[in-house]
């Protein structure tokens, strides 16, 4: 393998194994998708990317992270992704959509405004959990999720799968990190639940597995269906990597195609060892000890190091983030440097 072999996953094949992360842009308003996100997520199709995926986008109104965020709840956002993922589609690469909860996470400000927590009169609300925890002491507490809170996210997901399909996307990633709501189910530092959502591994990974059955009905095979998940929370008495590769295993039962591994998130007090590469590890192991496809993100940022990653088996998939922020052309730069052919559009050939 290596990284501009075409990756087949389902019903899809991938260009290459080089994947645009979901990276939030905090620039839609009423979660409509605009102008931004064509030239954004399009300018990285016609970078060369395989896979380019949307910022978190938001199943429900209540599931926001900000009122900036992107959404797939109603039919107008429907239609505005819709322009997006054919100009994607045209470009050679393949559309995916994140659909996101933000838990206890919702509700902030912009990042360049600080990101701190807003209230009603600032356009915010009162975040769902599974237990009523703030994330930090000083922050407004969450309201616990009961039996028919719980139903109705799930609810919202497969909601959001139907408009995901009907507006063009092809593969559909669920959100099951960095500390947002399926997230917090699955950490015991978060989730204090004692009914059929919490104490058990069993029981904390229900409400996503329920998502998972959920979007499945309606987004049958072959259809893709990735997961992202937090390979460990980095804080003691938290989720780790020996109950993330069991959960993986039962995604894989589930129908779930490739897990996306990332990490932390869940509590602000991890102490994170970030390094080139650190969250490598975590991917090859699901790969290896679960026995299903995985992509590997975080600090990934030359041709060689992406590159390795995929010959050395580690991963199926690279996904870029901030390097994707600093160069869209990425890929085509890659391929330049590892002495690859690939395609240009015809209004760029004459330059390659």
């Amino acid at each position: 393998m290596s990284l501009f072999e075409p990756l087949t996953v389902g019903d899809i094949t991938l260009r290459n194994r080089i994947a645009v992360s979901p990276m939030c842009e905090y620039s839609a308003e009423d979660g409509v998708p605009n102008d931004w996100h064509l030239v954004h997520l399009g300018s990285r199709a016609v970078g060369g990317a395989g896979l380019v995926f949307t910022e978190a986008t938001a199943i429900s109104a209540q599931g926001r992270i900000s009122p900036g965020d992107t959404g797939i709840w109603n039919e107008a956002q429907r239609a505005a992704w819709a322009r997006i993922t054919a100009f994607i589609t045209a470009q050679g690469a393949v559309p995916g959509i994140q659909l996101a909860h933000a838990g206890r996470k919702a509700s902030t400000d912009l990042p360049w405004r600080g990101g701190k927590p807003i209230d009603a009169e600032q356009g915010g609300w009162t975040p769902d959990a599974p237990s009523a925890l703030a994330f930090v002491p000083d922050q407004p507490v969450p309201q616990a999720l009961d039996a028919a809170g719980i139903a109705q996210v799930v609810a919202d997901f497969r909601a959001a799968a139907v408009r995901a399909r009907e507006a063009g996307f092809r593969i559909i990633e669920i959100h099951a990190a960095h500390g947002y709501l399926l997230h917090e189910f699955l950490s015991p530092l978060v989730n204090q639940r004692d009914d059929a959502y919490g104490g058990s591994l069993a029981n904390r990974a229900r409400a996503l597995r329920e998502v998972v059955a959920a979007i499945r009905q309606v987004w049958p095979k072959p259809a893709p269906l990735f997961v992202r998940v937090s390979a460990t929370d980095w804080a003691d008495g938290g989720w780790d990597i020996d109950e993330c590769v069991e959960l993986a295993r039962w995604l894989k039962q589930d129908g779930v195609d490739l897990i996306d591994t990332s990490s932390g998130g869940a509590v602000p007090h991890a102490k994170v060892p970030t390094s080139p590469g650190y969250q490598v590890p975590f991917a090859a192991r699901i790969r290896r000890d679960a026995g299903i496809a995985t992509g590997a993100v975080g600090l990934i940022t030359d041709a060689k190091q992406a590159n390795a990653i995929i010959e050395n088996g580690e991963a199926d998939l690279v996904l870029l983030a901030r390097e994707m922020l600093r160069d869209p052309y990425f890929p085509r730069r890659a391929a330049q440097e590892l002495g690859v052919k690939i395609g240009a559009p015809e209004q760029y050939q004459r330059a390659w």
